[in-house]
């Protein structure tokens, strides 16, 4: 009787096990936590690949999301995006496979994004009007962020020879931008200063006035309360309607300030891929850096060039070079992005190498800062790449006119101030002097003051005294 009841047991069994196979049943991996050093956790018992999500769990605390940001032999190096305050050795780690959400502890919020697998977030129409972090939860208290779908951040770049070239001028809405460092549709351009001069206030003009369907502000690294006067004070309700804030505050852990930028430019090409015209304003490159300088000597890199890993110069263009021009007939993405100079100190490593890789800089002044002179460019030591390329000859001409009298005047400066220059001396001086205060008058621009494109190029030739040919 027993005998005959084992081939029966013994097809069940199978067959159970057959039916599991067929229904993707699978183990569950998991490892366990064993260093936390710094900002970096270390975990074994896990193979999966970098830039995978992982949830760690130590007791009845809620789960704390982190990334694999690198790995040596069978060790994996995890950077939490949340609080690992109460985290113990030997607390489980769990690899959040693709296309299954993580679980919630006690109906709790896991702390952290809420991908799947690799980094997803949340792109799509319901995103404008909104402030968001950077992984995509609501930070402006109007519930829950509707009418999104999750996407992959891991996105390519646009093959160069599919992009639309730089061929039509944007309007910013600032004079001395408008006239002397003309802005080209799909352009990628750099404002260069130290603290305090002005950088927040110019993004804000442009944020307000310049001519796109989306405006997309990243605010990485910056101080926290800037995040609600930029919205209330700058933007305002109708620009907020077109806009969409992503903030990662300075006290952000590194990992969710580098997310914070990969995540807004993700959103701007979501909305370029729409056929959208994107204006792109982010605040600041060099935080960025920063984070991912934290990140990569947490786990071992060797630093390089004032601290800064090489890791920190491979990251810039990967990011900038997303924005720009999709394909002729498409969408666009202008992109702003600030940059701190230490000490306003332009040879800093990483205000150098991201002019190398942008359009064009335009450097903010202490001393015109100082002197009550805003917005405080500095047009001499300030340049677009491909204003030849979007303006007319006559307007190119008078803005390289403008350029090399404003240049003259500062190179008399000390002679003009002591009286050691004699009238009549240098022709080209004396037309320097003459002009000074109309140039001066137009290089100024009140906060609340638009200045049209065109209205900026007449006004340039109005100082000259050039007579505007355009037609």
């Amino acid at each position: 009787m027993v005998q005959s009841d084992r081939p029966a047991d013994w097809q069940g069994f199978v067959g159970a096990a057959a039916q599991r196979v067929r229904q993707g049943t699978s183990l569950e991996l998991r490892g366990s936590l064993t260093r936390l050093s710094g900002l970096v956790l270390e975990a074994a018992g896990i193979r999966v690949p970098v830039g995978s999500q992982c949830l760690i769990r130590s007791g009845e605390l809620p789960a704390v999301l982190a990334e694999v940001v690198g790995f040596a032999n069978d060790r994996a190096f995890l950077m939490p995006a949340g609080d690992v305050q109460g985290l113990a050795s030997g607390a489980a780690v769990m690899p959040l496979a693709p296309e299954v959400r993580p679980p919630r502890l006690h109906g709790g919020p896991v702390q952290g994004n809420s991908g799947y697998g690799m980094l997803r977030l949340p792109l799509g129409n319901g995103l404008l009007g909104r402030v968001v972090d950077a992984q995509g939860n609501a930070l402006d208290r109007m519930g829950p962020v509707a009418d999104v779908v999750r996407s992959p951040m891991n996105r390519q770049p646009i093959n160069a020879m599919d992009r639309a070239p730089v061929r039509e001028p944007l309007d910013t809405g600032v004079r001395a931008i408008n006239a002397l460092l003309s802005v080209g549709r799909g352009q990628r351009i750099g404002l260069f200063a130290g603290s305090g001069v002005g950088k927040s206030v110019l993004l804000g003009m442009m944020a307000r006035y310049t001519t796109a369907d989306v405006i997309v502000v990243g605010l990485i690294g910056e101080r926290g309360r800037e995040v609600k006067e930029f919205i209330e004070d700058i933007l305002g309700p109708e620009g907020r309607a077109r806009s969409v804030v992503v903030a990662a505050p300075a006290d952000a852990p590194p990992l969710l300030r580098m997310q914070g930028a990969t995540y807004a430019t993700a959103v701007a090409e979501s909305f370029r891929d729409q056929g959208k015209h994107v204006l792109l304003l982010m605040d600041s490159l060099t935080r960025y850096a920063m984070a991912q300088r934290e990140i990569a000597l947490a786990i071992g890199e060797p630093p390089a060039t004032k601290g800064y890993p090489p890791s920190c110069f491979a990251k810039l263009p990967q990011l900038v070079e997303r924005s720009g021009n999709g394909p002729e007939g498409g969408g666009s993405i202008t992109a702003f992005y600030t940059v701190l100079s230490e000490g306003d100190d332009q040879q800093d490593p990483i205000a150098d190498a991201s002019r190398a890789i942008l359009d064009g800089h335009i450097v903010l002044s202490r001393s015109l800062a100082e002197a009550g002179h805003f917005p405080a460019i500095d047009i001499e030591q300030s340049a677009s790449r491909v204003m030849h390329n979007v303006v007319s000859r006559q307007h190119f001409e008078a803005a390289r006119r403008f350029r090399a009298i404003q240049a003259r005047y500062s190179q008399g400066r000390d002679l003009i101030q002591i009286g050691a220059y004699v009238h009549g001396s240098d022709p080209s001086l004396d037309e320097a002097i003459r002009l000074r205060e109309g140039m001066d008058e137009f290089l100024r621009q009140d906060m609340q003051e638009a200045a049209g494109f065109d209205q900026s190029r007449q006004s340039m030739l109005g100082v000259l005294g050039v007579d505007d040919a355009m037609g």
